[in-house]
């Protein structure tokens, strides 16, 4: 079963309308499909010029599931696209093309870190803090409080978001002031710096069974061509969670990546507003962060 929906002059196939995707939750592709065009406001804007990867799980949450890069032969025509290292990306700047990966159960939407139009300057420096196994989301938030403290004492502004499973991530705007050689030092940085500071909560290890119960904190994964789960996306979680922005008061208070949902983020985001709305502005960073630069890059000679 079908329909073909009209949405802002574009033809949308909806195929399986009832199929359940969080079974869970009760959330069939119909609801999905309200839901995204609910939050569309406040997620196309940040992922309107950044390559698009998507994860589809045509079955819903508990079957298979596979990435989505390239955009395939038989997407509408309409849907804007680039082409990075010979792969057509998307570009989602729409609501067609947002319904349109809808109905292709893309239930995670991860973006690249740059603008498509300086694939060099990433937008933010980002802190990716995953928990090990046995770890609290407690642990999570105590140590980004921590990373708070270390930046408030350097004037640095911070932004943070659930990842919507179980980690964590620190936006640090940049205004596309640095390269990804730069930006990753900075990243390597301030992760040694924490490790060293905190030996018994933070590791820069990869090797999952090497990190013990200590938070991983990724500063590798910031590079060209890779991708984040971006502000807003849904997630493949039993609870259709969606990572979303918080307040370093709320992380102080004590959230929890199930209290944002497919199901409540747009009566959230109707009193909070969009967060992450000052990471759109290419701002001049805050001046200390031209001294840590000039402090790295001193010190490796």
């Amino acid at each position: 079963m079908s329909e073909i929906i009209n949405i802002e002059d574009k033809k949308v196939k909806l195929s399986n309308p009832e199929k359940l995707l969080w079974p869970e939750e009760g959330i069939r592709k119909i609801d999905y499909l309200t839901r995204m065009i609910e939050l569309a406001p406040y997620l196309l804007p940040h992922s309107e010029n950044r390559l698009l990867t998507t994860i589809r799980y045509p079955d819903g949450i508990h079957g298979g599931s596979f990435f989505s890069k390239n955009l395939p032969d038989y997407a509408p025509g309409w849907i804007s696209r680039t082409t990075w290292n010979n792969t057509e990306y998307a570009i989602l700047d729409s609501i067609p093309t947002l319904a349109w990966f809808v109905n292709m159960a893309a239930l995670e939407f991860h973006t690249s870190f740059n603008n498509c139009d300086k694939e060099e300057y990433p937008t933010s420096l980002v802190f990716d803090l995953d928990p090990s196994e046995g770890q609290t989301f407690d642990e999570v938030l105590e140590a980004a409080l921590l990373i708070k403290e270390i930046l408030d004492s350097l004037s640095v502004t911070a932004y943070i978001k659930t990842s919507g499973a179980t980690g964590m991530q620190i936006f640090i705007p940049t205004a596309r002031k640095y390269d990804y050689t730069t930006a990753r030092k900075i990243n390597e940085f301030f992760a040694s710096y924490f490790v060293q500071k905190y030996p018994e909560k933070f590791t820069i290890e990869r090797t999952v069974e090497k990190r013990g119960r200590k938070l991983y904190f990724d500063y590798l994964q910031m590079w060209k061509g890779k991708t984040i789960t971006m502000v807003y996306s849904p997630r493949a979680k039993e609870n259709a969670t969606v990572s979303m922005p918080v307040t370093w008061s709320e992380v102080k208070k004590g959230i929890r990546p199930e209290d944002f949902t497919l199901n409540n983020a747009l009566e959230r985001l109707k009193k909070t507003g969009d967060l992450f709305q000052p990471l759109l502005h290419t701002k001049e960073p805050e001046k200390s962060l031209d001294e840590i630069v000039k402090h790295i890059l001193n010190s490796e000679y």
